[in-house]
């Protein structure tokens, strides 16, 4: 291949900043593990060695993907990272199966919008209460009357919780059951509860990806605090309910628990669109007045801007000497 090809051939993998997808044009996620992500001259891809002492490449979709979780055994380099830093995507270190989350790194590109609305709405008790309200509407889902004191709110979503759990126990002919949760004794659990543990694990990473992916930060938490991954928790228990305990109950024959509701999770997510879906609760979480996101008008891309305490901020990389003389 000559260099002028060679050349060509990069520049159409570098997308400029128009052809950035907005985030909730980042539809899905995609896990890997025992595997080197490279940069070739057409893409990045994902090289596997075959038990035949060959390789394998399959590229990535590198402009659809809202983010990739990068698991054990996984390794990558400088210019695929690069990559997917100027796609917009999230790279996240997770454990096994997408289970914990390690780290993130996040485009440099990436506007605070939606970290600076979390910010104004946990620093302001009363707007924090109200997205704590929201939150429980949505795992509700119906609406709450405004007031309501938020320790009724975790007295009803716990009483609910219990006749979830003496539901499923039921339909699925359980003895009566008890949620029992123990790190140091993991193996020790009965199938569901060590499909609860590993599929909330789970839902965990899932969530923190996503939180990462627009930007905000994951220890701000509207009704968990303390912890690092507060906002975490928040997300992730809007969707337990519908997602990892009916699945993990549904496992209690199961003989691989752990990987059997990691698996049946992901396929879960990729059938139903929860992905999409959680970007934009969180999005509404944070600001319900915005826009539907399919009637709404394309944002101008955002560089950079300065502070200021009258206007909210003015434009970036403008002399403003002329206006102070």
């Amino acid at each position: 291949m000559s260099l002028p090809e060679a050349d060509a051939r990069r520049r159409l993998a570098s997308p400029t900043l128009a052809m950035l997808p907005r985030v909730s044009d980042g539809l899905s996620f995609l896990y890997i593990d025992i595997a080197r992500v490279e940069q070739t001259d057409t893409g990045v891809c994902a090289v596997i060695e075959t038990p035949a002492g060959g390789v394998q490449r399959t590229y990535l979709p590198t402009a659809a993907l809202a983010c990739v979780l990068l698991g054990p055994g996984t390794s990558i380099t400088h210019r695929a990272l690069s990559t997917l830093m100027r796609h917009g995507t999230t790279v996240v270190c997770v454990g096994s199966g997408g289970v914990r989350c390690y780290g993130a790194v996040q485009p440099a590109d990436r506007t605070t919008a939606w970290l600076e609305r979390q910010a104004r709405a946990w620093a302001d008790p009363e707007a924090r209460l109200d997205v704590a309200v929201r939150m429980y509407e949505l795992r509700f889902q119906q609406e709450i009357e405004r007031g309501t004191p938020l320790e009724v709110l975790r007295g009803i979503e716990g009483s609910r919780m219990k006749a979830l759990y003496r539901t499923l126990a039921q339909r699925h002919r359980l003895k009566p059951f008890k949620r029992n949760y123990d790190p140091s004794s993991w193996g020790d659990q009965d199938p569901v509860n060590l499909a609860l543990s590993a599929g909330s694990q789970a839902l965990y990473g899932i969530a923190h990806a996503v939180i990462a992916h627009l930007g905000c930060s994951p220890a701000l938490g509207f009704i968990h605090a303390g912890k690092q991954h507060s906002f975490v928790y928040d997300i992730a228990d809007l969707y337990k309910a519908r997602t990892t305990i009916p699945l993990a109950f549904s496992l209690s024959k199961s003989h691989d628990p752990e990987s059997e509701v990691r698996r049946r999770l992901r396929e879960d997510f990729r059938l139903f669109w929860r992905l999409p879906q959680m970007v934009r609760d969180v999005q509404w979480l944070l600001d319900p007045d915005r826009p539907d996101p399919e009637e709404a008008e394309e944002e101008p891309v955002r560089l950079v801007e300065l502070w200021d305490p009258e206007r909210g901020s003015v434009a970036g990389g403008v002399n403003y000497g002329d206006d102070v003389m």
